[in-house]
């Protein structure tokens, strides 16, 4: 594991609070291992990701004339795990990360899921040291240079195509839920249902959250007789 004040220097942010970094770099499975105090990076991925989605739409709000749908599934393109972990190779995120000797020994630092969760981690902890500047600083280094001329998604977002197809009906909810996991914590496979008011259309696994809602909701577009691509 490389140190900390090089990852500073990759990402032209310096930490006042250096210990944000840190509980940022740090996975689940080196908290429990080593009971660090400061705990995991999980709660500073919830409120990263709620900050690059804000930083995402304002950027794209004010540079790419389209209608609302198709922002929204730019913004969904930008902010997927198959995004944050390109975004997180650039970086070199993997090299700075803290994991458990589990998650070490079978590839956590290259693992999609843990890198982007780790994304998202650090984009908080440099929200939370400096505020909204230089986080979309940081955020909008990773913006493509073309997006105002490609305005197609880097992937299907079935995530959005099923929100959009829903939205038609107001009376209609849709909703996710983490039915199990699977597998030892080093391999471990969410299971996800997504239900449309109490009825469940669809069921998805995947090594994040994110993953299996992404294929629940793709089962639910092919039960609904959408192509799913």
């Amino acid at each position: 594991m490389r140190n900390i004040e090089e990852f500073e220097e990759i990402i032209g942010y310096k930490f006042k609070n250096r210990e944000l970094l840190t509980n940022a770099l740090s996975h689940s499975s080196y908290a429990n291992e080593k009971k660090h105090t400061g705990g995991s990076n999980e709660r500073l991925e919830f409120l990263g990701d709620s900050v690059l989605s804000i930083v995402v739409s304002d950027y794209l709000y004010k540079n790419i004339n389209v209608p609302e749908g198709d922002l929204t599934k730019m913004r969904a393109s930008l902010v997927c795990e198959k995004s944050l972990f390109i975004f997180a190779q650039k970086i070199h995120l993997g090299e700075f990360m803290m994991l458990g000797r589990g998650e070490e020994n079978t590839g956590g630092r290259e693992r999609p899921s843990i890198l982007a969760d780790a994304f998202e981690a650090v984009i908080a902890a440099i929200y939370l040291d400096g505020g909204i500047v230089p986080v979309s600083k940081h955020i909008l280094r990773f913006m493509p240079e073309d997006l105002a001329i490609s305005k197609k998604p880097v992937f299907n977002d079935f995530k959005t195509l099923l929100q959009e197809i829903v939205q038609k009906n107001p009376e209609e909810k849709v909703g996710y839920y983490i039915i199990g996991e699977e597998g030892p914590d080093h391999d471990k496979r969410f299971v996800v249902e997504v239900r449309l008011n109490s009825q469940v259309i669809g069921t998805g696994k995947g090594k994040s959250k994110k993953e299996a809602e992404q294929f629940a909701a793709k089962e639910a577009l092919e039960l609904m007789g959408y192509e799913a691509q």
